[in-house]
């Protein structure tokens, strides 16, 4: 893991940042639209949103990867959570330690706002990642639910 150097998200960062969260969101089989991706974006910068951050692992200097958090209140910790919203790694780099690296950087800005809970979701049928969350995480009983169509 030594090779690899995670820092916030810049402005320059702009088309490495959108390559990731859209082959992220490929992974997914989803899209938004352009101005999500201006509105996420300007929210992510420091200074955006004070309760948004994202974190980019680079390899040689290149962006490879990105995790996007949020911190929210919680009516059963004073101290609020960060939700890890989401993490991803080009295919070339997995099993190299970015997602590592990526959620270390999450526990470390939530540690430095006395949050000690950090949260994420993934698909039940995403084996690579969840054998990385086995490891680094633990794994919760609750099933995630959401309001159906209107």
């Amino acid at each position: 893991m030594s090779d690899i150097t995670v820092r916030p998200l810049r402005p320059e960062d702009l088309p490495d940042w959108r390559r990731l969260w859209t082959a992220y969101l490929d992974f997914y089989d989803t899209t938004v639209a352009p101005e999500v991706y201006e509105t996420t974006f300007a929210r992510l910068l420091h200074g955006g949103d004070p309760d948004m951050g994202c974190r980019l692992a680079l390899m040689g200097g290149r962006p490879v990867g990105l995790v996007h958090f949020i911190f929210h209140r919680h009516c059963w910790k004073p101290e609020g959570v960060c939700y890890l919203q989401d993490l991803y790694s080009d295919v070339s780099v997995r099993g190299k330690g970015v997602g590592t690296a990526l959620i270390r950087a999450v526990y470390a800005v939530a540690e430095s706002r006395d949050v000690p809970t950090v949260y994420w979701m993934t698909s039940a049928d995403n084996a690579q990642a969840r054998a990385l969350y086995d490891r680094i995480g633990q794994l919760t009983p609750f099933i995630k639910y959401q309001r159906g169509p209107r």
